[in-house]
């Protein structure tokens, strides 16, 4: 089975508001949580219902650890909400005199993020790790200069699906689930169970939230729209002229039928290496993906990769344009099973990072949980081409204490013979799931020489910055301008941008050249940039806007906000009151109106 593990993308934000603010917003919802089995089961769901709350109750330990008590993961900023048709939305100008919106943001903006439709009653122990949440769409339209519609979706996974006939959760968290012997054991015998009776099929159907990311992948001659976590497949999405989010359903890119094919042309074939490549896409063992996969804008083909729990630890794979996985390229040389989070990419390479975040299913057996941290490991990086055929010419290197979790941008100097990565990484890697905040994430430029194979690193800034981004035209480009999530005590504080030529400066240790903070008690997100010209090749790289969901835990009221990257002070333009409040999320994606028509 592949890597049970959750998206590393986003730590939770541990220490948030109290309650008292959230349960005023919860009475407001067009309709309650979900609070107890409200749909008719089997004698046997019910048995096994009772068995889970006895676990819950008598075998988890009390009180609950900060980083998996519901108090924590289900309050202030994440606090979860309701699904929301597609509903007007009411724009308010902050600068210009309530003018149009420009024409550039003409499209959707699309954010995901974790929002359990279980709520933990009050007095209940179930234990919640924000990255347990299942995956909700929070999406904005925009029109002739003005917002039309906003809506919030789940992502119908299997997961998703299961669950809410259930009436209650119980598919495990390799977070959350495993609390001492007596309890890891209990929860996999249950589990066991429920697969064995049919209520739950994780290994056709998968088992993952799809709360991480939203990524525009090419195929099928235009484009299609996913929802991603790195534990599963994609689930694809389309929008609809409603201004509505509808799950299509989980996607393997046609890997099945290209093995179908495959097994046909090899029964006349007796070649051993053709025989050998069929077994390297088998659909059997294509059970989940990154949340975060590169687009090669100039050959259309997107390119990602896959962890394992078993050997080989890292599989690489690339998609065709039209949408069709290729024959996956196992890394053996990856040492154990390691959660990666995310890679680099540039026009030859690609560059993975051997984190000290580890995945050993054995750890259940010990009663801990099966993702932590092993602080005697020496994190390595790997380079490895992007076209290889195996990994017989990666090579890696040792990066200690370089954990990364996100690649901002990766680009080539010199013909190749340096690599350029922009990325963020956790210097205290052990507290990542409990409180980002003591994760102490900040921003690095690494070099790499080729052919000396060696690393040079630098850091960006003395702030605490995550969820770092660029002009999208520049992706795999040497660029200038990055674009990051301040991160405080209670969530994201605001936006700053950073002049990477600073860099090239003796001495200069904080490459930010404009910031914005929110007011405080208001959280914001990642922002995405956007151009205002982006067919114009000769526009400068900054010459655009930033666009995030920020949330005024105050008086529980959201907003869509637009700010100039091209200020001094990342000035807000305008922004866009929601019909609702909505939880603070992972990553977004603007889709352009001309992009949506063809997905």
């Amino acid at each position: 089975m592949e890597a049970l593990s959750s998206s590393f993308r986003h730590p939770q934000f541990l220490q948030v508001p109290s309650l008292n603010n959230i349960r005023a917003n919860v009475k407001r919802r067009h309709q309650p949580m979900i609070r107890a089995n409200i749909f008719k089961k089997p004698l046997d769901s019910t048995i096994l219902n009772k068995l889970d709350d006895f676990i819950c109750t008598f075998l988890d330990p009390s009180p609950l650890r900060p980083g998996i008590d519901p108090k924590n993961g289900m309050s202030g900023n994440f606090a979860p909400a309701e699904e929301l048709p597609p509903t007007a939305c009411t724009e308010v100008a902050v600068e210009g005199g309530g003018g149009p919106l420009p024409s550039c943001l003409d499209g959707a903006y699309i954010r995901n993020g974790p929002n359990p439709q279980f709520i933990v009653a009050e007095g209940r122990r179930r234990p919640y790790h924000l990255f347990d949440g299942d995956g909700m769409l929070h999406m904005i339209r925009i029109s002739g200069g003005k917002a039309t519609t906003f809506c919030s979706r789940f992502v119908k996974t299997h997961k998703h699906t299961v669950e809410r006939e259930n009436g209650s959760p119980f598919v495990p968290s390799p977070f959350s689930s495993f609390n001492g012997i007596a309890t890891s054991i209990s929860r996999c015998m249950l589990t066991a169970a429920r697969v064995l009776t049919g209520q739950f099929d994780p290994l056709n159907k998968g088992l993952g939230t799809a709360n991480t990311s939203v990524a525009l992948l090419p195929g099928g001659g235009g484009a299609n729209l996913f929802a991603l976590s790195e534990c599963d497949l994609p689930y694809e999405i389309k929008v609809t002229e409603e201004g509505d989010i509808v799950t299509l359903g989980r996607h393997d890119f046609r890997s099945s039928i290209s093995s179908n094919n495959n097994n046909n042309n090899n029964n006349n074939n007796n070649n051993n290496n053709n025989n050998n490549n069929n077994k390297n896409n088998n659909p059997l063992l294509f059970l989940n993906m990154t949340a975060h996969p590169k687009v090669d804008e100039k050959t259309g083909e997107t390119f990602a990769y896959r962890c394992n729990i078993t050997r080989p630890f890292l599989t690489m794979f690339r998609i065709d344009p039209d949408g069709r996985k290729q024959k996956d390229v196992h890394v053996h040389s990856l040492k154990e099973s390691t959660i990666i989070h995310d890679f680099s990419m540039t026009e030859n390479f690609c560059v993975f990072v051997d984190t000290q975040i580890v995945m050993n299913p054995l750890s259940v057996l010990r009663g801990r949980p099966p993702v932590g941290v092993d602080r005697a490991k020496v994190p390595r990086l790997g380079v490895i081409g992007k076209y290889a055929e195996d990994d017989s010419r990666m090579w890696w290197t040792e990066a200690p204490g370089l954990n990364m979790f996100h690649s901002v941008n990766a680009w080539e100097e010199d013909g190749g013979a340096t690599i350029v990565m922009v990325v963020t990484n956790a210097l205290q890697v052990e507290e990542l799931f409990e409180s980002i905040g003591l994760a102490q994430l900040r921003l690095e430029k690494i070099t790499i020489d080729v052919k000396a194979q060696t690393v040079q690193r630098q850091p960006l800034s003395t702030k605490l910055l995550e969820f770092g981004v660029i002009n999208p035209a520049y992706a795999a480009k040497k660029n200038r301008y990055v674009y990051g999530a301040i991160i405080g005590p209670k969530g994201i504080d605001g936006i700053v941008k950073l002049d990477l030529s600073l860099t090239h400066k003796d001495g200069h240790v904080d490459c930010v050249v404009a910031s914005h903070l929110y007011r405080p008690g208001c959280c914001g997100g990642e922002p995405f940039f956007v151009s205002k010209e982006p067919n114009n090749p000769s526009a400068d790289e900054d010459d655009g806007y930033l666009v995030t969901f920020v949330t005024d835990e105050n008086n529980g009221e959201s907003k869509f906000v637009v700010m100039d990257a091209k200020s001094a002070t990342l000035d807000i333009i305008a922004a866009i009151k929601l019909p609702c409040r909505i939880p603070s999320g992972f990553h977004g994606l603007f889709i352009p109106e001309g992009d949506l028509n063809k997905v």
